[in-house]
């Protein structure tokens, strides 16, 4: 598992594993979830993060 922040645009990607497709399905109008082949969870996109998270609190690599 991975996940980024990008400040610049408020929004953090939690990546389960990698797929070379996916399918996004939007969940509401901050959170998407990424699905692979099989509709497995391959990642979750979330906008306005730090709304949802106190940004200081993550650990990103």
């Amino acid at each position: 598992m991975k996940i980024t922040y990008d400040s610049s645009v408020d929004a953090a990607y939690i990546e389960f594993k990698s797929a070379k497709e996916v399918t996004t399905i939007r969940l509401t109008e901050d959170v998407a979830i990424d699905l692979g082949a099989n509709e497995e969870v391959i990642g979750i996109e979330i906008l306005n993060a730090s709304k949802h998270f106190v940004i200081g609190h993550l650990k990103f690599p």
